[in-house]
């Protein structure tokens, strides 16, 4: 077998590449993560948006439940009234 030799330049090359090689991968794991948080953001916020509208649902049933109890004791007021002016 033969030894392979490179020179001082070829090696000083290639120990440059390995170095931005580090870099770029550090850079691209940072990318990650914060890609990940910014995931795990829009996760949390899209919840919290899910939880406000299912208790939006429920306050808009409350209001039209409320509504109604309203034009009942309404239409009972109005008889009242017009049973008093019978009596007048």
């Amino acid at each position: 077998m033969g030894s392979a030799t490179i020179s001082v330049d070829e090696f000083q090359a290639l120990e440059q590449k390995v170095l931005q090689t580090v870099e770029i991968i550090k850079k691209e794991r940072a990318a990650r993560i914060a890609a990940e948080e910014d995931a795990a953001a829009a996760h949390a916020e899209i919840a919290a948006l899910k939880e406000k509208l299912a208790a939006s649902g429920d306050t808009q049933t409350e209001i039209e439940q409320l509504h109604r109890e309203r034009e009942a004791v309404r239409l009972r007021v109005e008889k009242m009234l017009t049973d008093l002016d019978e009596l007048l």
